[in-house]
């Protein structure tokens, strides 16, 4: 598989990401071993690149992949919510020590919002930067479901990567349409800062039309990796059928059908609220005393990381 490099960075990814979100227990539920196998299958087929983040809680799936990983030819990508030094350290000592490594390739700060919220935050920014400067982490940059938030990729500097939802109906993007994201991406990408998409399947509202919504991102030059999640190997060797041929074998795509994902909330659900004040695309509300989710839910699985009682996850 062809290695891109990461903007101006000196990092080279795939131009595949693995999306790990969803063989966490917030998803899929696979255990340590099955998540593990699954990292080393993709990046025995050219997949040198993974995304997490703080709040998916799987460090140690990718700590067990690393077994068998030549760690130096590994991109890890991580993401955190901290906005001051000390929680920016407490994060980035958690991602190293759960992980098992010495340094992490990317260090992001999760969903930012415009300029301002990067601003709000600018003590972790500090904080990355000196850690940048110490060998700990090798690049920063900022993820966003907003045009604002890519909109303050070009206003700071120190920002070196974008993670920004890119889907060909704009499913997700909060303040603007996929056109508006484009034109800001691409801008980005034109000041030499790296850029990974996101949720290119829009959380699987696309999956009737998985070739087109892979050609759409496929097609767009200033892309420089494409993240997408994935639990089995039949999804992993699905996308990358995609990238390659641009298609999915039909004896394939029957399989994974079968396993077309949803988020269920248990009947247990007390109503507490949580899960719809987390979600940040409105896709869960509380009718009749229970969550329900809805249309504009992208199977991100963010609210089941609050849910006090531990009934909601995407299967």
């Amino acid at each position: 598989m062809e290695r891109i490099r990461l903007g101006s960075t000196d990092i080279f990814v795939s131009n595949l990401c693995f999306g790990s979100l969803t063989m966490t227990p917030f998803q899929a539920n696979l255990s340590i071993d099955e998540g593990a196998y699954l990292i080393q299958y993709a990046y025995n087929k050219g997949i040198n690149f993974l995304d997490t983040a703080e709040i998916y809680d799987n460090y140690a799936y990718i700590k067990r992949a690393l077994r068998g990983i030549k760690r130096d030819d590994y991109i890890i990508a991580t993401k955190t919510y901290a906005y001051t030094k000390d929680l920016a350290r407490e994060s980035l000592e958690r991602a190293m020590g759960e992980i098992g490594t010495d340094y992490i390739d990317i260090f992001l700060l999760h969903e930012q919002e415009s300029v301002h919220t990067v601003k709000g935050h600018y003590e972790a920014v500090e904080y990355f930067l000196k850690a940048k400067d110490k060998g700990l982490i090798r690049a920063f940059g900022i993820s966003t479901h907003r045009v604002a938030g890519a909109k303050a990729a070009k206003e700071y500097k120190e920002i070196e990567v974008l993670h920004p939802i890119i889907n060909k109906a704009g499913i997700g993007i909060q303040d603007g349409s996929i056109q508006d994201m484009l034109r800001e991406v691409e801008e980005v990408h034109k000041m030499g800062k790296g850029i990974y998409a996101m949720k290119p399947l829009a959380g699987g509202h696309l999956i009737r039309d998985v070739e087109g919504a892979f050609k759409f991102v496929k097609d767009l030059d200033f892309l420089d990796s494409i993240a997408i999640g994935m639990q089995s190997i039949d999804e992993i060797d699905a996308n990358l059928h995609l990238l390659n041929y641009g298609h999915i074998p039909q004896e394939l795509k029957a399989r994974i059908d079968k396993k077309n994902r949803k988020l269920i909330v248990a009947d247990y659900c007390i109503g507490c609220g949580k899960c719809e004040k987390r979600c940040r695309q409105g896709g869960i509300r509380v009718i009749e005393g229970r969550a329900v989710p809805n249309g504009n839910c992208v199977l991100c699985g963010y609210c089941a990381t609050v849910c006090p009682e531990f009934c909601i996850k995407v299967i």
